[in-house]
């Protein structure tokens, strides 16, 4: 039973890690289109920066169970479209896994944007970590930049165990012109239509990066050859 165990989380990783490292290589494609976004949550190059609460990105409700949430994925707020997945894991009062799986966005419910903010990726007088996911991020921010804002996302929780749920995440990631009242990273999610709340954010980097917005050049006129 214990081996079965591991093998389907080692799968499950395995499998999401491959889904993420799709996303973030196509976001130049999909910048080709007009200003999108990508987001990462408490994953990749965000947990390499010495700090203990950067992942994973954990939520607690008001009855003391949390949700471990992580992630990545692209979303255009105008057209309210998103493609994005991660992994989860609900856990009780107690700190017992309750149910763990992969969570997939369908919808973008809303965003609220909090401008650009250029110097985020140098903290503490450093890079935000290696290149965890390769070469993608070297194409990743070559074209885009870092940026704030408030997304709210339809997703579906994927247990490995047990039906299928619908919840809708909260996603902040505190750069650029942040509100009085969401002044850290975060998440919160609400599962269920809202019958299970998780609104308390305990710990958690996330990172929205604007792409920009590709322009081709004003075709050239044909000159006319010089008369001899």
């Amino acid at each position: 039973m214990l081996i079965e165990k591991t093998l389907r989380n080692s799968a499950m990783a395995f499998a999401a890690i491959v889904v993420l490292t799709v996303l973030l290589s196509s976001i130049p494609a999909r910048a080709q289109d007009g200003a999108a976004y990508a987001f990462v949550i408490s994953t990749g190059f965000l947990c390499d920066a010495g700090d203990s609460g950067a992942c994973p990105a954990v939520v607690k409700s008001a009855d003391g169970d949390t949700f471990e949430i992580s992630g990545a994925g692209v979303f255009d707020p105008r057209q309210k479209t998103v493609m994005a997945t991660g992994t989860f894991t609900h856990r009780s009062l107690h700190g017992n896994a309750l149910e763990t799986g992969i969570w997939i966005a369908d919808e973008v419910v809303s965003f609220d944007p909090y401008g650009a903010s250029p110097g985020a990726l140098m903290r503490e007088g450093g890079a935000l970590g290696p290149a965890s996911f390769g070469s993608a991020r070297s194409r990743m921010f070559a074209t885009s930049m870092p940026a704030g804002g408030l997304a709210v996302l339809h997703i579906h929780l994927l247990p490995m165990r047990g039906a299928a749920k619908t919840a809708t995440l909260q996603v902040n990631c505190a750069l650029g012109r942040v509100p009085a009242d969401q002044t850290s990273d975060g998440i919160r999610l609400a599962v269920g239509g809202g019958s299970e709340e998780f609104n308390e954010a305990i710990s958690g980097r996330t990172l929205f990066v604007l792409t920009r917005e590709q322009v081709d050049p004003a075709p050239r006129k044909p000159t006319r050859p010089v008369a001899q």
